[in-house]
């Protein structure tokens, strides 16, 4: 590390303001504290002192997205042998998942981050973190088979228009990831249903249990069903152990639950997210869905909503978002619950869209200033009230 501390101080005039290649400070700078702790100092005033900035607190969700990750690469290349009975060991699934998942991010950060950089040069201020989260979340909620340049687009949209309008990290509305998400889902719905999933291309093509060929005898990919296609008692109840273990069809990283429960406690632990939004996230869900089951809207039982598609996923790593979720300690209580109500609500009593929890996040990322003005409201209104009495 001497060694590369070294380097990086022998170059770094080159890059300062007034340099050769100064008109590069803002890109410099980004990689320089992205290896280092910045070396700067309060010169004024009472400060809290801390070697943990912004950067150190992304690479702790990205971490913790690391198991999510993991798991999804080699449930890519499972379902694919699982669809067409190759038989394939632990490597081959790994490798095949490997190529298919690695391009995605690829672009996601290319185009992310390239959009980062160059809105900082322009502007002349430091590269913002965020993407680091950002870039690392769009591949796991994604379907495999998501065409490269729609990603891009999508990707370009959720950046530009999502983020750095409102100024960049920390002042955007609504969370980059789910805006990728939700532009693919509205401007390429058949890419993005929510009902099948793709497993991979190969030279023969399942349906309904029967191999046959197809064509030249080569076809692009097989759709298996989701848990959230056919969501029923009798259809899902086999399945339990597969959806807690995420053996299952779905997103790149939101089908093991084991997986996304490592992440919930490396970020609980370590203080990046409130584990007040999740705890609360989940019993919204809850709520709804035994109320569903009471009221005849499903036979599944409440704790299902937990474990099928990208509701975990969701309350662990997106609802959490510290810049797009409520502020307050009260409305972390508040944010949350609606989170999981609202989508499982959606999941019951919309069939026209299966899976309701990136909805309700981003209604939520909308709502949740207004739920800290009231809470921040009531909390004076009843200060002021002992004040009088007292």
């Amino acid at each position: 590390m001497n060694g590369l501390r070294n380097f990086v101080d022998k170059i770094k005039p080159t890059f300062e303001k007034g340099g050769k290649l100064g008109f590069l400070h803002s890109t410099f700078d980004a990689f320089e504290t992205f290896l280092f702790v910045p070396n700067t100092v309060t010169r004024r005033g009472a400060h809290v002192r801390d070697c943990v900035d912004l950067k150190r607190v992304m690479i702790m969700v990205v971490i913790a997205l690391v198991p999510a990750m993991l798991f999804g690469i080699w449930n890519t290349g499972y379902q694919h042998s699982l669809a067409f009975g190759l038989g394939w060991g632990f490597w081959n699934i790994v490798l095949y998942g490997l190529v298919k998942v690695l391009p995605l991010y690829i672009v996601s950060y290319l185009v992310g981050l390239g959009i980062e950089f160059v809105s900082a040069q322009i502007q002349g201020h430091e590269v913002n973190e965020g993407y680091l989260v950002s870039g690392m979340l769009i591949p796991l909620i994604v379907p495999v088979d998501v065409p490269l340049w729609m990603l891009a687009i999508a990707v370009a949209f959720a950046v530009i228009i999502g983020k750095e309008v409102f100024g960049g990290t920390g002042m955007n509305i609504w969370n980059p990831a789910l805006l990728t998400r939700a532009f693919l889902f509205f401007s390429y719905p058949s890419k993005m249903s929510g009902d099948t999933i793709w497993t991979g291309g190969m030279t023969r093509y399942m349906a309904e249990g029967t191999a046959f060929q197809c064509g030249n005898g080569l076809v692009d990919g097989v759709s298996g069903a989701t848990p959230l296609a056919n969501p029923t008692l009798a259809n899902l109840e086999p399945q339990f152990m597969d959806m807690v273990l995420g053996t299952i069809p779905g997103s790149v990283g939101e089908t093991s639950v084991i997986a996304i429960l490592i992440g919930a406690f490396i970020l609980i632990w370590t203080g990046v997210a409130s584990w007040k939004i999740m705890l609360s996230s989940v019993a919204g869900g809850l709520a709804i869905g035994y109320l569903g089951y009471a009221v005849g809207a499903t036979d599944l039982p409440g704790y299902y909503q937990l474990v099928m598609g990208g509701f975990l996923f969701g309350t662990v790593f997106m609802a959490t978002d510290p810049v797009t979720s409520a502020q307050t300690e009260c409305g972390k209580w508040i944010y949350g619950f609606l989170v999981g109500a609202l989508a499982v609500t959606v999941r019951l009593w919309n069939p026209g869209y299966p899976e309701g929890m990136m909805l309700a996040i981003l209604l939520m990322n909308t709502f949740a200033p207004l739920i800290d003005h009231y809470v921040i409201e009531f909390s004076i209104k009843r200060r002021d009230k002992k004040v009088k009495i007292a």
